[in-house]
């Protein structure tokens, strides 16, 4: 099954960003040892892909929340973060 997220499937759009980072760095670390098949290693390198566009995703998310920071005319304030449900 896969997530509106641009074709991620469901099981990488409910990580957490450090949960895919940490699957990431698992796949960089199983390539670079070079004990990985050519089929595994296009495998891996498909689901790299995906962890990593997960991982940016997230980073946006994060992104925009902290820009909620602004700046007025007295200075640097803050705006109400909206409902996040």
């Amino acid at each position: 099954m896969q997530s509106a997220e641009a074709g991620t499937p469901a099981e990488i759009a409910q990580m957490s960003f450090e949960q895919a980072l940490a699957g990431l760095e698992a796949i960089v670390r199983r390539l670079e040892s070079g004990d990985v098949e050519l089929d595994a290693a296009v495998g891996a390198f498909e689901r790299g892909v995906l962890l990593k566009r997960h991982c940016e995703q997230k980073l946006a998310e994060a992104r925009e929340r902290v820009e909620q920071i602004t700046r007025t005319p007295e200075g640097i304030g803050t705006v109400p973060l909206p409902d996040m449900d």
